[in-house]
């Protein structure tokens, strides 16, 4: 065998727990993929953060609730002095909402249902576990981008109702690591009613979504909803696509979920609603924010050429500056901002276009 030909070295996967049973049922799973191997057992999150700190995996897997340091201080932690990939592993949404969003806006990239050891020693729930694993440490790879000209104008058709008006002003964000927490201080700066529709994909499995539904209302004291199969947003309203399928705008207006195409390496794609919005929407505002590999960057840029006013967050209040810089490096974003300053200037665009 060539050193060309040799197969990729396996991810090495850190192990967070303090639970022994679930120990094991990680390290079966973990186990039982060639392509994986255990870098590490930690018992806390303090423990987490040292032996990250001496020896940084490929991937983190870390549970919530734990003694002395629990898994979102952890997080924090991680992503501030060793940043890697970090997949919430948890038993119970419902009980654990709040830590579970917590830990999204302070990096985890994603969460899943803590694998279940039986008495024969079977481990059920393993292959959603490892398949999430492998996407997140896939969209931390660098983003590869490279820098070009601002874009040209290029004016795109309008949907119009049927009495010939054109749609309501829409705010599209696009975002992944560190999302949660992003979105909510953007939505609760701004004003109450909302006078536009808002359309978000954040990457998060379905099993969550509802849960981000209503931490994110309790977080902006406003309604928000996901996305139904057919969908029709309207002005007030915030829309978050909530199943493992693009969510796109239709020729007709409608927002509809669709599995096309199958090669993204996200389900539900930010490109995807954003290359819809460019191809049929009357212009708006969009955001893209702080989040791993570069899925929204070519659908800002389309947007710009249609357009709309674009958004991206800036490095230094990003998470992950993995997205929005793909997206500046494109020359997609009209500004690139602060996340502070993110309300502000949407409200003065949409004042300025006199929606």
């Amino acid at each position: 065998m060539t050193p060309s030909s040799k197969a990729p070295r396996p991810l090495r996967v850190g192990i967070v727990n303090d639970l022994a049973l679930a120990c094991e049922a990680l390290r079966r799973v973990v186990c039982s993929d060639t392509a994986l191997k255990p870098a590490w057992i930690a018992r806390d999150g303090r423990e987490a953060v040292e032996m990250c700190a001496k020896d940084k995996p490929d991937v983190i897997l870390m549970d919530l609730i734990m003694p002395v340091m629990d898994g979102v201080e952890a997080t924090r932690r991680i992503m501030k002095a060793t940043p890697c990939p970090i997949l919430v592993v948890t038993a119970t949404v419902s009980g654990n909402a709040g830590l579970v969003y917590d830990a999204l806006g302070a990096g985890a990239r994603d969460a899943v249902n803590t694998p279940t050891l039986t008495l024969d020693g079977a481990v059920g729930g393993g292959a959603e576990l490892i398949r999430r694993l492998k996407m997140i440490v896939r969209v931390a790879e660098p983003a590869r981008a490279k820098s070009i000209a601002v874009p040209p104008r290029v004016a795109a058709p309008v949907l119009h109702d049927a009495h010939g008006v054109a749609p309501f002003p829409t705010l599209l964000i696009g975002c992944s690591t560190g999302g949660p927490r992003a979105l909510g201080e953007i939505l609760a700066a701004l004003p109450k009613p909302l006078p536009f529709a808002v359309v978000v994909v954040q990457h998060i499995s379905r099993d969550f979504a509802e849960g981000l539904a209503q931490w994110l209302a309790s977080q902006c004291n406003a309604a928000v909803r996901l996305a139904k199969p057919t969908d029709r947003a309207s002005v007030g309203e915030i829309i978050l696509a909530g199943d493992d399928r693009h969510l796109v705008l239709s020729v007709n207006g409608a927002l509809v979920q669709t599995d096309v195409p199958t090669d993204r390496m996200h389900r539900p794609s930010v490109d995807e609603l954003f290359n819809s919005f460019a191809s049929f929407g009357a212009p708006g505002v969009a955001l893209l924010l702080t989040g791993m590999g570069r899925d929204g960057a070519q659908g800002l840029l389309a947007l710009r050429r249609a357009g709309w006013h674009t958004i991206a967050q800036d490095q230094a209040s990003s998470v992950v500056w993995g997205m929005p810089g793909a997206a500046v490096a494109l020359g997609a974003a009209t500004q690139v901002l602060s996340l502070p300053e993110i309300s502000a200037a949407i409200m003065a665009k949409f004042r300025q276009r006199r929606v």
